[in-house]
């Protein structure tokens, strides 16, 4: 009883003569984390805007982020009263080996072909990128349903990520009689697609003869656009197509069906009246 009582004393103590220093060092640690997360991911932000190269942004925002890290310790190590030289050589060391590790082990490390806030296609799912675990990602598709996909099947299956690249080609399929006015219309669709702001000047806008079809003739109006305005804007260009098709007279093609009826003359009755023998 009495050494749990001196132990409680001596911890009183303790905490007595160094109270303000463990606090001021906790402080010191929870603000020193809570800025260097703010930091590496604002600095993720800023190389990706200029460097395309996803695992050079992370190896670099991963060191930036473990130097942070060391210094943040070791000044809340010193707090504590520790002594700053061989604390400084030793969080240098540390520092330095993390950094080479990432810089040896990242390119061996698979990463997914995507960020929150992407939208990709992974498998048979379409949607949004919400959130990504070590274990799995968490996607919500169009109609609102969410799927929480394990990362290993992701990794062994084919992903297109809509968000990869900033532009984006637009397709435009028209199919119009064989009596219209061909070079006209396709004047009027390469206008239709100039004339919209969204679409960029460079790839110019082209307009091709795809196909002598059936009904008619397949025009195809190409376009590239935004990556972030791509649906809406291709919805757009289809029905200014059609408005201003219709404006110009020119009719599109439908399915038809071509019968040739060829008439038999009916055969009278005497003809189908054969003869009797010795008429």
């Amino acid at each position: 009883m009495e050494d749990q009582l001196s132990r409680f004393q001596h911890l009183g103590q303790l905490m007595q003569s160094n109270g303000l220093d463990m606090i001021s060092s906790l402080l010191i640690l929870i603000i020193g984390l809570i800025s260097t997360k703010w930091v590496v991911k604002k600095i993720r932000i800023l190389l990706n805007r200029f460097i395309k190269n996803t695992p050079t942004v992370s190896v670099a925002a991963n060191s930036t982020g473990v130097v942070l890290l060391g210094l943040v310790i070791t000044a809340s190590a010193m707090g504590m009263g520790a002594n700053p030289g061989p604390l400084v050589t030793l969080m240098m060391i540390i520092v330095l080996v993390a950094i080479g590790v990432i810089l040896v082990f990242r390119p061996l490390i698979p990463t997914l072909p995507f960020k929150v806030g992407n939208y990709v296609k992974v498998g048979t799912l379409l949607g949004k990128v919400e959130a990504t675990t070590v274990l799995n990602t968490r996607l919500r598709t169009f109609d609102g349903k969410t799927f929480f996909v394990p990362n290993r099947q992701i990794l062994d299956d084919i992903v297109i990520n809509y968000h990869y690249t900033k532009t984006r080609r637009v397709k435009i399929d028209v199919t119009i009689r064989y009596d219209q006015d061909l070079i006209k219309a396709k004047q009027v669709l390469e206008a239709v697609m100039i004339e919209d702001a969204r679409v960029l000047p460079k790839p110019n806008p082209q307009v091709y003869v795809l196909e002598l079809g059936a009904n008619g003739v397949r025009l195809g109006g190409r376009c590239w656009v935004n990556n972030l305005k791509f649906w809406v804007t291709k919805c757009d260009l289809l029905e200014k197509t059609k408005l201003r098709f219709d404006r110009e007279n020119i009719e599109f093609a439908h399915h038809q069906l071509d019968i040739n009826y060829k008439r038999i003359q009916e055969e009278t009755a005497e003809d189908m009246i054969e003869p009797m023998p010795g008429e």
